[in-house]
């Protein structure tokens, strides 16, 4: 049964991601549109839209080409925007990295995305001249801020201070690759998520027909930009929505409220551990959060309770989405006042879904839980240099198998209740087990691995590692995860450790890692 929206159809500009976006931002050229937190830098909209336009100039000017790629390594600060959509104006294509990779990490992206530029700010200037060590393609760094000089650097300052450039470089919106955010799978290291403008452009109109924000609306961003939830939504959404936002660099609960209360957010989009925070610290009754209306939670499941709890507390609503990187990101959304916690809603408009029997392949009935499919135009071109991986994500009728199983109720909403993929989600960060089980078998003291996710009241789930010795070897739990904690970034830490004789594997050679968790909870019961 191919279920539909139940929201009219909505048509679809064919226009790049960045013409769509400023569409209006000639009609409040003096407001407030990115504001940075701590410092209280502010960019207006006439003034952000110029300097997207003279970031492009600059880009021209020292030599960037159509279909170049830039990649971003830096945190929630305005000047994201103005590198993100002055890259895709002169028809370049921007790849966005966690700041919080390794060089190993980073290196990888550096690679597989074919970056020749990147901006960044001087903390993470050590961690990409390290990952650039013994070659890249990276020619050109773009340094927004104070530091030494060197032939390949580029001060940010300098690239706004020449002509703009005119328009928009000509690119086929159906094809072009406009973002290549990295998503971590459950083998092998991160993949490309090639989504073009069309892809991005559709979800914001999807989007819009969904989320009742207003442009008198003040958003907290705090969710990171390199996050496609964080770059479509706090950045491209709220931009062409005409609403003001107030980025953070990271999260810190007392500095997150105390914005809140200074600037009085109305809307924040958030993810569940952070949710959490607002039910239950004691520094939240030390701030006036009188002014937020709505909290939107996503990136991973919220719980009825935690909802109600949060409601109860600070009188704001709570709605939750859901979505993937792959999908631009968001495919269900709850609406405002459906009076349904724990729901994500329903599909976003000119979209199809299927709840599908994992065993028989069989669509399921309403209440029934099943995988999810999704299907429309907000659905990824592919994934980068991994033919394989597109064709075992998106089958030959375009359905997109999002390996998470959930189930549709009477009225058309939807309940994610399960993965039948196996990442584990870190406070909302997605966390490869295969990865870390790699690096684990590269220690010489270990002879087999296995790493699951177990519940954990703060982070949603931790990674949990079971290791097998090699007969005759020596190694304690600790050595073991500060080997794992030098090579990958801190969300992907193993978190609890347990040496176990053997690793449970099917007659294939895969790993049973359903045994392990079954056994794993049946302990913390």
């Amino acid at each position: 049964m191919v279920i539909t929206s139940r929201l009219p159809d909505v048509s679809f500009p064919d226009v790049p991601v960045t013409p769509y976006v400023f569409e209006h931002a000639g009609d409040y050229p003096t407001k407030a549109a990115l504001v940075d937190g701590p410092s209280g830098r502010t960019y207006d909209y006439g003034t952000l839209h110029a300097m997207v336009q003279r970031f492009a100039g600059g880009l021209v000017e020292r030599g960037f080409q159509p279909g170049e790629v830039l990649m971003i390594l830096a945190p929630n600060i305005p000047e994201y925007a103005i590198a993100l959509h002055g890259t895709l104006v002169c028809g370049g294509t921007v790849t966005t990295v966690n700041p919080t990779y390794t060089a190993r990490e980073l290196r990888h992206q550096i690679e597989d995305s074919g970056a020749t530029w990147l901006f960044t700010i001087p903390l993470f200037l050590p961690l990409a001249r390290e990952a650039m060590a013994g070659g890249s393609a990276i020619g050109r760094i773009i340094v927004l801020g104070e530091t030494e000089p060197a032939d390949d650097i580029v001060d940010a300052i300098a690239m706004v201070v020449g002509d703009a450039y005119e328009g928009h470089a000509p690119v086929g919106v159906m094809d072009t690759v406009a973002v290549l955010p990295y998503s971590s799978g459950t083998t092998g290291n991160p993949k490309g998520v090639m989504l073009t403008h069309h892809n991005l452009v559709s979800n914001l109109v999807q989007g819009s027909s969904v989320v009742a924000a207003e442009p008198d609306d003040v958003v907290i961003a705090v969710l990171p930009y390199f996050h496609l939830y964080g770059l479509q939504i706090l950045i491209n959404f709220n931009l062409r929505l005409g609403a003001t936002t107030v980025s953070l660099p990271r999260f810190d609960l007392e500095q997150f409220l105390g914005v809140m209360q200074d600037h009085a957010v109305t809307r924040a989009y958030l993810v569940p551990p952070i949710v959490l925070a607002l039910a239950k610290h004691p520094l939240v009754d030390n701030y006036d959060l009188s002014k937020l209306k709505t909290i939107v939670s996503g990136a991973a499941p919220l719980s009825t309770e935690l909802a109600n709890e949060t409601t109860d507390r600070i009188g704001a609503e709570i709605l939750q989405g859901y979505g993937m990187t792959e999908t631009s990101p968001a495919t269900h959304v709850a609406l405002e006042g459906s009076g349904k916690p724990g729901s994500v809603g329903g599909l976003v408009p000119s979209s199809e879904c299927r709840v599908v029997d994992v065993s028989t392949g069989e669509d399921v009935e309403p209440g029934e839980s099943g995988e999810i499919w999704v299907r429309g135009p907000h659905i990824m071109k592919g994934y980068l240099n991994n033919p394989q991986a597109t064709a075992d994500t998106i089958d030959a009728d375009g359905w997109l198998h999002t390996g998470d199983i959930g189930y549709m109720d009477a009225d058309g909403d939807f309940y994610i209740v399960d993965r039948l993929k196996e990442l584990i989600k870190y406070k909302a960060f997605q966390v490869p087990p295969a990865e870390l089980e790699g690096l684990l078998l590269s220690h010489p003291a270990v002879g087999d691995a296995a790493v699951i996710p177990v519940p954990d009241d703060e982070a949603g789930e931790i990674p949990k590692a079971f290791v097998v010795l090699k007969p005759g070897a020596e190694a304690t739990a600790g050595e073991l995860q500060d080997f794992i904690a030098g090579q990958v970034a801190g969300y992907k830490q193993i978190r609890e450790l347990e040496f176990i004789d053997a690793i449970p594997r099917a007659i294939s050679g895969k790993i049973l890692r359903r045994v392990l968790r079954d056994a794993e909870l049946a302990k913390r019961a």
